[in-house]
Order: structure tokens, then C-alpha cells, then sequence
């Protein structure tokens, strides 16, 4: 299984826990156009593990593993795939005493109420990290950031995080912009079992 090398061997259990989950729940195999607008013979609906009590547990943990370091004040993504993420994430980092912000950034802005493009914790003095669901061409994280950087031009983007990764240029994507990235699993792991 192509995973993260970053996490402690402690949480070796937990992220073969989550790629059973993510097998089971999320990997579909039919004829599908991608929201890249690509044609696969795979799809992964990865909220059906995000939105999962146990996989969303695992989640949090893992994931909050990986930021810690980081240091980051605030972790957030485009919706609707981080939105269960980010959640995970921010209650994991209180649980474990050190909690951190959590925002989403909608596709537009609303058209009512405050007119929010960005819903919740982000201010320009913040280092924050982003996550994602699955990355294929980073498209959705890239206009995430695109948001991000209109709205607070001096927050610092640490990293960027996904579950799981397609190989199809989003890592070389936000490579160009110069934000590292990493994911918890490799999408071929899943094909190949």
C-alpha cells in the first residue's frame, strides 16, 4: 500500500483501518467523467468515508497527525470535499488540547447574507494547511488557494493534504506554486488490490 511516510509508526493500524474503509465504501469501478472533466474506469467517492463515524475518526487522527508539525493555525479546503475533513481535524486538534481554526471556501460567493466566499476562521496573519478528498488535477484546491490569496494575500499556505491521490498533476500543480504536498494513500494501492 503506497502511503504517507511522515506518520509515526504508532499510526500504522489506523491508516490500514482507513484504507479498508475507503476500499469498501468509496471505490467504485464504471464509467465516470471526473469533475476535471477526464474519463476514468474508477471513481472515488471519498465522502462516503469522510462522512463515515469510523472513517472520519480515523481521519481526524491521522491527518492531525500530519499537521502538527506544521504548526499551522487554521486548516480549511474547497467544499464539499473537505468540509467532513476540516471538521475531523479541527475537533482532533482540541481534543488533543491544541485546537486550531477551520474554514471552507465555497465555489462563488453567496449572493445573500454577508456574501461570504470563505465561511469561518481565516485572517491574514495565519499559517494555515488545505485539504482535500481526492486530488486529480488539483483543480478545486487551486481555486481554493486563488480565494484564499484574493481575500488575504499574506496568509501562509503550508501544505496541502489529501486522502488520496490520482496521480494525475495535481502534486506537480501545486508544486509550480511552491506548496508542498502529501497524501495518505497512492489511488493505485486501491486498483491494485
Amino acid at each position: 500500500m503506497a502511503i504517507a511516510p511522515a506518520l509515526s509508526p504508532d499510526f500504522g493500524p489506523m491508516q490500514e483501518e482507513l484504507f479498508q474503509i475507503i476500499k469498501r465504501l468509496s471505490i467504485k469501478r464504471g464509467d465516470f467523467v471526473l469533475a476535471s472533466g477526464q474519463r476514468s474506469n474508477y471513481y472515488v467517492d471519498c465522502r462516503l468515508s469522510t462522512l463515515d463515524g469510523r472513517g472520519a475518526y480515523l481521519m481526524g487522527h491521522l491527518l492531525h497527525e500530519l499537521l502538527a508539525p506544521l504548526h499551522v493555525d487554521a486548516v480549511g479546503g474547497m467544499t464539499l470535499g473537505a468540509d467532513p475533513i476540516v471538521s475531523s481535524v479541527i475537533y482532533r486538534s482540541a481534543e488533543v488540547g491544541n485546537p486550531m481554526a477551520g474554514f471552507i471556501v465555497r465555489k462563488a460567493a453567496k449572493g445573500h447574507g454577508a456574501g461570504n466566499q470563505i465561511e469561518g476562521h481565516l485572517a491574514p496573519w495565519m499559517r494555515i494547511a488545505l485539504v482535500e478528498d481526492v486530488v486529480t488535477t488539483g483543480g478545486s484546491t487551486l481555486k481554493a488557494i486563488e480565494a484564499i490569496r484574493k481575500a488575504h494575500p499574506t496568509v501562509e499556505i503550508a501544505q496541502i493534504f489529501s486522502i488520496i491521490d490520482r496521480n494525475a498533476g495535481g502534486k506537480e500543480a501545486f508544486s509550480r506554486l511552491g506548496i508542498p504536498f502529501q497524501s495518505l494513500y497512492n489511488v493505485q494501492a486501491f486498483l491494485e488490490e
